[in-house]
């Protein structure tokens, strides 16, 4: 995998987790697939459009789905029944190793950072299956914020968390929204490329 680092000195780094640090996006659409189906979805979930809001909060995609599809949903619901069936296979999901290795190597000497749009027990919970926990002092995850990806709010409160200027800070981030929310932040972005093509 090759991803090209904007130059400059840096005084921070956030990455985001999902399809970013650890291979988890497969994974999380099998399982919005599978609780959308049972949410009455006809046919299988459009992967153009799940990968379209990667980054976005889980609550918040449950109701995006159902809006795209015409369907009425307890969006709490929907939430926990994806959650759960993710959480079930998250043992299966691989460390993005370049970006992991990156991370390491940066947290010897800079403050690094994960901020996610999952829910903070699914992201802690992956985090420490993965044994990235200790890597990482800092998380933010959708339910520290009250506008998720692609808002600047998480980005930002990671920073705020690390003691560094946002305008320092460098983002890892594999989907739109995310990137959009360090355009919205003022903080550059690394693209990785997370979908298999």
């Amino acid at each position: 995998m090759q991803f090209d680092i904007p130059l400059g000195d840096f005084a921070a780094y956030i990455f985001d987790l999902d399809g970013t640090l650890v291979d988890t996006m497969p994974l999380h659409y099998h399982a919005w697939d599978h609780a959308m189906r049972r949410a009455g979805m006809p046919g299988k979930l459009s992967e153009d459009l799940f990968y379209s809001l990667g980054g976005v909060p889980t609550l918040r995609v449950a109701e995006l789905l159902a809006e795209h599809y015409g369907l009425r949903v307890d969006p709490w619901k929907v939430f926990h029944e994806k959650e759960a069936l993710f959480s079930a296979r998250t043992h299966e999901a691989e460390l993005i190793e370049p970006v992991v290795a990156f991370a390491r190597r940066m947290a010897a000497t800079h403050p690094v950072a994960v901020a996610s749009g999952g829910p903070r027990e699914i992201v802690r919970h992956t985090l420490e299956l993965k044994g990235l926990a200790a890597l990482f002092p800092v998380v933010v995850t959708a339910d520290d914020v009250v506008h998720g990806k692609p808002a600047p709010d998480m980005f930002l409160l990671a920073a705020k968390k690390m003691g560094v200027d946002p305008t320092q800070c460098l983002v890892f981030e594999d989907a739109e929204p995310g990137m959009r929310a360090a355009d919205a932040a003022g903080m550059p972005w690394v693209h990785v490329v997370s979908r298999r093509q």
